[in-house]
C-alpha cells in the first residue's frame, strides 16, 4: 500500500518571500537596489504589513536580502555560483513546525492571555511568588542579558496566576519564540538598550499594579506593554517616523 505523503502547512510570510525571492533571482529586483517600501509591498500582495516584515526578515536570513533599519532593504547580490540559499528556514532541534510562526502570530498571542494571567496573579500570588517577580524585574538592570530576565519575568507572573494551564500556555510560547529565527533576528534589528529600559518601565507598572493587588490595573499594564513590544517590531525599515 502507497503511504500517504505529510501535508505542509506553509504560513502565509514564507509564501511571501517565496514570491519576492522568485523575482529576485527572476531580475526583477536587480542587486544593490533597494525594494518597495513595505507598505507598498503589502499593497500590492494585498497582505498585512506585518506578513511583509516577517517574509523580508525571512529573506534576510536566507541571503536574498539586507536590512538597513533608517534606510531601507536591499538586494543582495547572488553567490558565486549566481544562485541564493534555496533551503527554507533551519529547523529547530525538536520542532520544525514551530520555527516558521511568525514572531507577529506569537505576540499578539500572548496579547490575549497575558494580560488576564496579570490580573489573575494581582488577586492570588503569594508572597513569595510577588518576591519572585519582583528578582526578574530588578534582574533586568543588572545583567547585560535582558531578556532571559524578560523571560523569568513574564513567567513569574504565570507561575502566580493560580492557572497551571495558563501558566502551561505561557511557557509554551515562550518556548516557540526562541525557536523562531526569524523573532531573533526581528529583535536584534529593533531591540536595543533604549527599548530595554521601556520595557523595564513597563515591568514596573506591571509589578506594582500586582503588588497593590489591583487586578484592573495589572490587567492594563501588561496590555500596554505587550502593545509598545507590538509597536516597537513594527518600526519602519526605511524610516522610523512612517507607520
Amino acid at each position: 500500500m502507497t503511504s500517504l505523503q505529510a501535508v505542509a502547512s506553509t504560513r502565509l510570510y514564507r509564501m511571501i518571500a517565496d514570491q519576492i525571492a522568485a523575482r529576485i533571482k527572476a531580475g526583477d529586483f536587480p542587486a544593490g537596489g533597494r525594494l518597495p517600501a513595505e507598505r507598498e509591498l503589502a499593497e500590492q500582495l494585498q497582505v498585512s504589513r506585518a506578513s511583509v516584515r516577517e517574509a523580508l526578515i525571512a529573506l534576510e536570513i536566507e541571503g536574498y536580502v539586507d536590512v538597513r533599519v533608517g534606510t531601507g532593504v536591499f538586494v543582495c547580490p547572488p553567490r558565486e555560483d549566481g544562485g541564493y540559499q534555496d533551503a527554507p528556514l533551519p529547523p529547530a532541534a525538536d520542532s520544525v513546525e514551530a520555527t516558521d510562526i511568525g514572531p507577529f502570530d506569537l505576540l499578539e498571542t500572548r496579547l490575549l492571555i497575558e494580560p488576564e494571567c496579570a490580573a489573575l496573579a494581582a488577586q492570588k500570588a503569594s508572597p513569595a511568588q510577588i518576591a519572585a517577580i519582583r528578582v526578574a524585574h530588578e534582574g533586568m538592570s543588572l545583567t547585560e542579558s535582558p531578556s532571559v530576565h524578560d523571560r523569568a519575568f513574564h513567567s513569574a507572573i504565570g507561575a502566580a496566576c493560580g492557572n497551571a494551564a495558563l501558566a502551561a500556555a505561557i511557557s509554551h510560547i515562550w518556548h516557540l519564540s526562541t525557536l523562531s529565527p526569524v523573532f531573533h533576528r526581528l529583535e536584534e534589528h529593533f531591540v536595543t538598550t533604549k527599548v530595554w529600559s521601556e520595557a523595564q518601565k513597563e515591568h514596573e507598572r506591571i509589578l506594582a499594579a500586582i503588588v497593590d493587588r489591583d487586578p484592573i490595573r495589572a490587567r492594563h499594564a501588561m496590555h500596554d506593554h505587550l502593545v509598545g513590544i507590538l509597536a516597537r517590531l513594527r518600526e519602519d525599515f526605511g524610516n522610523a517616523g512612517i507607520r
